[in-house]
C-alpha cells in the first residue's frame, strides 16, 4: 500500500509525541514494504528526503502559533491528492479534523489519530478552544476511521460527543546507549537526578514540579528536559522560580535522551492534558522509577508500574511522592521493574502498526 501521514511536524521527531508516533509507525510500515510519504515543516524538522525508509515532503505554511498546523494540512493534502494520490491518509491530530474530509471527497480513505481533548489546553485563548471544541465534536466523523490512543480517552468522547472511537495503544522502544555524557554535561550523579520530558507548556506541569522539588528540600537535581515554540513567557517564568539544582539543557533527542532516561533516578510526569504519552511508555521500556498524575489516561498506562499522586493539592503531593521515593530505594528498584515488564507486555510499535495496518487494508477495500 501507498501511505500518507499528514497533520505533524514531520520527522525526524522533534518536539512532541505526534511526532514520535508518526517515526516509528511510518518506519514499521516502511519495513514491512509499504511505500510510506510523510509531510514535514520545513521549520520545524531537520531536512531529509527519505528517513527510516520514509519519503519526505517539505512543504510551507504560515508560521503562527493559531494557523502553523491547519494551514500546513490544508496544504498536503492539495500536494497528496494531486500529486501522490495515496491509497490510505493517516491524519494526526483533532484540530485537522476540518481539512480530513477533502480526503475523502478525492476518494482517498481515511485515519483520523487523536490523543486528549486539546480544548482543555490552558495555552489557547477563548476563541482557539471554542475552535478546537467544534473539531473535537465533528473528529468522530470526519474520517473514514477515527482513533485515539487511549480507552481513557476514547470514554472521554463517547461521553461528551455520544460516539466512543477505537483506541490503538502506542508502542515503545528506548534501548540503554550506554555511557554518561549528558550526565557529565550536566554534572548529575547517574541515578541520583529527577528527569521531566516533555513541552513546556502549562497542561505539561513543569511549573509543579519545579515547585514540588523546591517544596521536597532533596539534594538530588532536577533535568527538565524540553522546549515549545511561541511559550517564551512560560519558559522564562519557570527558570525564574528555579533553585541552582534545576537544569534546562532544551531539547535532548537521539542517544541523549536515552541515556537520561535510563540514568535517572525518578522520572516525573505530571501532565494533566492529553492522551498516552510516549516518554511515559518510553519510560515503562527503560525501567525508569515513574512519577505520573493520576490524569485518567496516565493511569491507564502505567496500572501498577508507576508511583502516582493527585493533581489536587497538586505541588504538596507531588513532592511528598519524591521525598518519599528518594529516600526508599527498594520501592525505586521495584517500581522499574514493574515498569520494564508492563511495557514488555502492552506497547510494541509492530503490534501498534499491525492495528493500524487493519484498518489501512480494511478502508481500501471499501
Amino acid at each position: 500500500m501507498k501511505l500518507a501521514l499528514i497533520g505533524t511536524r514531520g520527522i525526524p521527531a522533534a518536539y512532541s509525541g505526534f511526532e514520535t508516533a508518526v517515526e516509528n509507525l511510518a518506519a514499521v510500515f516502511a519495513e514491512r514494504g509499504h511505500e510510506v510519504v510523510v509531510y514535514c515543516r520545513p521549520h520545524m524538522t531537520e531536512r531529509h528526503d527519505e528517513y527510516r525508509g520514509a519519503r519526505l515532503v517539505h512543504l510551507p505554511t504560515i508560521r503562527n502559533k493559531y494557523l502553523d498546523t491547519l494551514a500546513h494540512t490544508v496544504i498536503s493534502t492539495g500536494h497528496m491528492v494531486t500529486r501522490d494520490r495515496p491509497d490510505v491518509a493517516l491524519y494526526f491530530i483533532a484540530g485537522n479534523a476540518p481539512v480530513v474530509p477533502l480526503a475523502r471527497l478525492a476518494r482517498v480513505p481515511s485515519i483520523l489519530q487523536i490523543d486528549g481533548l486539546d480544548s482543555e489546553r490552558a495555552k489557547w485563548p477563548a476563541a482557539a478552544k471554542a475552535y478546537l471544541r467544534f473539531t473535537e465534536r465533528i473528529a468522530p466523523w470526519a474520517a473514514t476511521v477515527t482513533v485515539t490512543d487511549s480507552d481513557a480517552v476514547a470514554e472521554s468522547y463517547r461521553a461528551r460527543y455520544g460516539r466512543r472511537i477505537d483506541a490503538i495503544p502506542y508502542g515503545a522502544d528506548l534501548p540503554d546507549p550506554g555511557g554518561t555524557e549528558w550526565c557529565d554535561r550536566l554534572g548529575v550523579e547517574p541515578g541520583r537526578f529527577i528527569l521531566f520530558v516533555g513541552r513546556l507548556v502549562p497542561e505539561n506541569n513543569a511549573h509543579l514540579l519545579v515547585e514540588a522539588h523546591r517544596r521536597s528540600g532533596t539534594d538530588w537535581p532536577l533535568v527538565v528536559v524540553g522546549d515549545a515554540p511561541y511559550s517564551e513567557d512560560y519558559i522564562a517564568g519557570l527558570k525564574r522560580n528555579a533553585g541552582p539544582g534545576v537544569h534546562f539543557p532544551g531539547y535532548v533527542f537521539g542517544t541523549g535522551y536515552g541515556e537520561l532516561v535510563h540514568r535517572c533516578g525518578i522520572m516525573c510526569a505530571p501532565t494533566e492534558v492529553g492522551g498516552t504519552h510516549p516518554v511515559i511508555i518510553e519510560g515503562l521500556a527503560a525501567g525508569a522509577c515513574l512519577v505520573v498524575s493520576d490524569h485518567a489516561p496516565n493511569l491507564e498506562v502505567v496500572g501498577d508500574a508507576a508511583a502516582a499522586f493527585p493533581l489536587a493539592p497538586g505541588a504538596e503531593g507531588l513532592a511528598d511522592t519524591i521525598t518519599a521515593l528518594v529516600s526508599d530505594p527498594d520501592r525505586r528498584r521495584d517500581l522499574g521493574e514493574r515498569a520494564r515488564t508492563r511495557a514488555a507486555e502492552r506497547f510494541s510499535w509492530q503490534t501498534c502498526a499491525d492495528r493500524y495496518l487493519e484498518i489501512c487494508t480494511r478502508i481500501r477495500r471499501g
